[in-house]
C-alpha cells in the first residue's frame, strides 16, 4: 500500500466520519443516534483507520469477544467494521489492514483466534480465514408443521412479557446454553443492547421485537423465542406473512418442542422464517419434514492467529498424535511443523524436526477449528494431503463435534 494512505486507530473526535465511511461501503445511513449507540460499543484502541490526507478511507477494527469451541471457551477477536471507501478500493488497503491487525494479535500474544461474517465470501481466504460454521436459512408452511404423535412438549408455559421482564431471563437461559455450544459467543451487556434493538428503522417493515419465554411449573426459565410478525401479500393478493424468528434457544428438549409449537400455532401468518443450524432437530419434530425447507450458507470464518496456541486451546473427540506441515504465507511466523497431541482432557501442539502427517495451510485449520468442516472433505478438495497412510481419517475425526458448530441469531451491523 502506498505510504500516503498510513494506518493508525481512530480519535473519538474522529469515530464519526470514520464509521459513516465504512457504513456507507455497504449502503448503510447512520445517524447521530446511531453512531451515539455504537460509539459504546466500539474499542477506540482496536480501530484501524487508513487515512488520505485527514480523512479516513477504510477502516478495520476488532472487539474483544469469547466463544464456545470444541470443549473450551477461547478468547477471540472479533473483527468488524471492515470497509474501503469507493474511491480507494483496488489500492491495497485492505491487505495492509488485515496484515496489520493480526500482526499486532501476534506480537502482542493476544487472542490465539480471530473471527468474523463476512459480508462477501470470497475475500478472506486470501488473509488465511476458513468458513468454520454454517447457517440454514429455513422457511417452513405453517400449515403443514404438524408434530409427531407422542412428541414431548413438557408442563411448561409460555408467555409474552414486556422486554424489561424478559430480559434477564433471556440472558440467563443463553447464558446457560451457550457454554456447551461450539460457536457461541459470548454476550455482554452492551451486545444483548445491539441484539435486542428494536428501533422501526431496524424492523425491515416488520413488528416489534416479541419476547415468548417458557417457563416450567417452578417458575424455571427454560427456554425463549425472540420474533416479530411481518404482513406481506404475494403477487395475487394472498397472505404471505411470515412469523420472523430471530433467535430460539432452549435448555432442555421439551421447552425446545414447546417453543416451536407456539411459533407454529401463531394465526393469520402463513410461514415462518428462522437461520436454523445445519443439524437443527425441528424436521425431526413433524410427520413431515418437507413442511420446513433450507439451505446452507457460511456463517462464521476463523483464522488462527498463532497455531501452536490455538490447536492447544481446543479439546479433541478422540486421542491423538499428529504431526502437521503448515503453510501460511500471510501470517509467516506461522509455517513449520507442529507436534498436536491430545487425550480427551488436554491438548498440547509444539514445533517440532519429526515427518509431517498432514500437509495444509491455516485457512483449512480455520475451516476444521470448529469441527463442522471435516478434514477428509478439505482433503477430497486437493486442500489437505496425507502424508502417512490412516492418519487424515484419524484427524478429521478427531477435529469433529458431536453437534454442527452454529453461530445464534447473528447480529445486526456492525458485529462481526
Amino acid at each position: 500500500m502506498p505510504d500516503s494512505f498510513p494506518l493508525r486507530p481512530v480519535t473519538d473526535a474522529e469515530f464519526a466520519i470514520w464509521a459513516r465511511v465504512i457504513a456507507d461501503t455497504y449502503g448503510e445511513d447512520r445517524s447521530d443516534e446511531d453512531l451515539a449507540r455504537e460509539r459504546d460499543s466500539v474499542e477506540l484502541d482496536r480501530t484501524l483507520a487508513a487515512f488520505d490526507g485527514d480523512t479516513p478511507v477504510a477502516g478495520a477494527a476488532a472487539c474483544t469477544r469469547s466463544l464456545t469451541v470444541p470443549g473450551a471457551v477461547l478468547p477471540v477477536a472479533g473483527v468488524t467494521w471492515v470497509g474501503v471507501a469507493p474511491t480507494h478500493r483496488r489500492r491495497g488497503i485492505l491487505t495492509a489492514m488485515m496484515r496489520r491487525q493480526l500482526t499486532e494479535l501476534h506480537e502482542g500474544c493476544r487472542e490465539p483466534l480471530a473471527v468474523l461474517r463476512p459480508a462477501e465470501a470470497g475475500i478472506y481466504g486470501r488473509y488465511g480465514y476458513g468458513p468454520s460454521s454454517r447457517g440454514a436459512p429455513l422457511r417452513g408452511d405453517k400449515r403443514a408443521m404438524v408434530f409427531r404423535p407422542g412428541t414431548d412438549f413438557g408442563a411448561g408455559r409460555i408467555r409474552l412479557p414486556a422486554r424489561a421482564q424478559a430480559r434477564p431471563l433471556i440472558e440467563a437461559v443463553y447464558e446457560r446454553v451457550r457454554r456447551g455450544a461450539v460457536g457461541w459467543p459470548a454476550r455482554t451487556a452492551g451486545l444483548w443492547d445491539v441484539r435486542l434493538h428494536d428501533e422501526p428503522q431496524a424492523r425491515d417493515g416488520a413488528g416489534a421485537l416479541r419476547y415468548a419465554v417458557h417457563r416450567e411449573p417452578d417458575g424455571r426459565a427454560t427456554g425463549y423465542a425472540l420474533y416479530r410478525l411481518k404482513s406481506e401479500r404475494d403477487i395475487f393478493g394472498a397472505n404471505a406473512g411470515v412469523v420472523q424468528v430471530m433467535e430460539l434457544t432452549a435448555v432442555s428438549r421439551t421447552a425446545y418442542a414447546a417453543l416451536w409449537r407456539f411459533l407454529a400455532g401463531i394465526d393469520l401468518v402463513p410461514w415462518i422464517a428462522y437461520e436454523a443450524a445445519v443439524d437443527e432437530p425441528l424436521p425431526h419434530l413433524l410427520t413431515d419434514p418437507r413442511a420446513v425447507r433450507s439451505a446452507e450458507v457460511d456463517r462464521l470464518w476463523v483464522r488462527l492467529v498463532d497455531v501452536d496456541r490455538a490447536l492447544a486451546g481446543r479439546r479433541y473427540t478422540t486421542a491423538l498424535d499428529v504431526v502437521l506441515d503448515v503453510e501460511d504465507r500471510f501470517c509467516p511466523w506461522n509455517t513449520g511443523r507442529y507436534r498436536l497431541q491430545a487425550n480427551g482432557e488436554a491438548a498440547r501442539c509444539a514445533r517440532t524436526s519429526a515427518a509431517p502427517e498432514l500437509r495444509l495451510t491455516s485457512a483449512e485449520l480455520g475451516a476444521a477449528y470448529l469441527g463442522g468442516t471435516t478434514l477428509t472433505a478439505l482433503a477430497a478438495a486437493g486442500l489437505v494431503e496425507e502424508l502417512r497412510p490412516g492418519a487424515l481419517a484419524h484427524a478429521s475425526t478427531a477435529f469433529r463435534g458431536a453437534r454442527e458448530p452454529f453461530y445464534p441469531g447473528g447480529w445486526a451491523f456492525p458485529a462481526y
